[in-house]
């Protein structure tokens, strides 16, 4: 059953390397990741299970040791899910959408090592009931399961936002603050799918697929980031 989850903000950003002389402005997200990943180590899992957006070619399952790359940002930036490469046979081809490379950064930077740990791309267009009905399975793959969650909030904060200013932007990331903060399951399955994409928040679709897994779990939320300083709402978030 699900133990512990942590929701952190997926930007590449988040990557001093990739932010470069920006990244400053970022310095409290990064803190507050790292502080939620360090929850879910004392969780004590038995399995660790990252979920973030992805393109059609990133989408599914990502096995432990699967590489990802910031190239595509001007970075020669490699890193690997979990700590360790896979051997031989196992070697794994298929690059990490960059959600995950985010995750993967964020687990290195971490030292990780508690838990094995895979990976799952989600896409955007998944229903709500798909996504729940995905996070029942992750939660039943072990005794004492932890999800990495990964996901922005509205793209449309201000008017130099990715999407433009959207008025409905702040209250729909104020809504969503409030049910990772309370870990309320039901606030995040009822989360309106097509106003998601509007806002383009591409964090929708991962955190139902964490609703679906915290079913039944009875864990308590608290939030420990909330900001859009790029007219992006980014979230950092701990259940357990």
């Amino acid at each position: 059953m699900l133990v512990a989850a942590a929701v952190c903000p997926c930007p590449p950003l988040l990557v001093p390397a990739v932010a470069a002389g920006a990244a400053p402005e970022l310095d409290a997200a990064r803190a507050a990741c790292a502080d939620a990943v360090g929850l879910l180590a004392a969780s004590r899992p038995d399995l660790l299970v990252v979920v973030g957006p992805a393109d059609q070619d990133g989408r599914g399952p990502h096995p432990q040791g699967a590489p990802g790359s910031f190239a595509g940002f001007g970075v020669d930036l490699r890193v690997r899910l979990g700590a360790s490469e896979p051997d031989g046979d196992a070697r794994v081809e298929r690059e990490l959408p960059s959600s995950l490379a985010v995750a993967a950064w964020l687990l290195e930077r971490a030292d990780w090592s508690d838990a094995p740990v895979e990976g799952l791309g989600v896409g955007e267009p998944l229903e709500a009931v798909r996504c729940a009905t995905a996070g029942r399975e992750l939660g039943g793959r072990a005794d004492r399961v932890a999800l990495l969650v990964m996901g922005d909030g509205s793209a449309c904060r201000t008017l130099k936002a990715p999407g433009y200013l959207d008025e409905r932007a702040a209250a729909f990331d104020e809504g969503v603050a409030n049910a990772l903060g309370a870990a309320d399951t039901r606030a995040l399955m009822a989360l309106d799918t097509e106003l998601a994409y509007e806002l383009k928040a591409a964090g929708r679709a991962p955190w139902q697929v964490l609703a679906g897994a915290a079913e039944g779990a009875d864990l308590a939320g608290r939030l420990l980031y909330d900001d859009a300083p790029y007219g992006v709402g980014y979230f950092v978030a701990v259940w357990s």
